[in-house]
């Protein structure tokens, strides 16, 4: 294989979410990227920050599209339904968390530029989202 391209399942990438339901697994570093942050995330049912914290970050504008299911999204004071297709540009300063309400699965994919130290990259805000 050539260093021009890399070929990966995304099992190749460790699922960093634990117990927590679900899925989220970062293909950055299995696909050797230089410039891009690839992450792939899959949401059970009632599974997302809703009565939780949201987040944002310092630097890294992100894109968020949907491939399946659908998604409530609340950024900074709006809260948008998102469903597959649909693709959301949000800015590095706008605090933001996602949650999945409806009856199946929901699968996302987020992409942003790559940093190579992601420590002090991301704030919390708690409170965000109350039930």
């Amino acid at each position: 294989m050539s260093d021009n391209y890399s070929v990966i399942h995304r099992e190749d990438a460790e699922d960093i979410l634990g117990d927590y339901p679900g899925e989220m697994r970062m293909l950055t570093g299995p696909l050797g990227t230089e410039q891009v942050a690839f992450t792939w995330r899959r949401m059970p049912p009632g599974t997302g920050g809703r009565g939780s914290y949201g987040h944002l970050h310092r630097t890294q504008e992100e894109i968020l599209y949907v491939i399946s299911g659908r998604l409530q999204a609340k950024f900074d004071d709006d809260l948008v339904e998102l469903g597959p297709g649909q693709a959301v540009r949000i800015a590095p300063e706008c605090v933001r968390s996602i949650h999945n309400d409806g009856p199946d699965d929901a699968e996302i994919v987020l992409v942003s530029v790559r940093l190579e130290d992601l420590s002090g990259e991301t704030d919390t805000v708690p409170d965000f989202w109350p039930e």
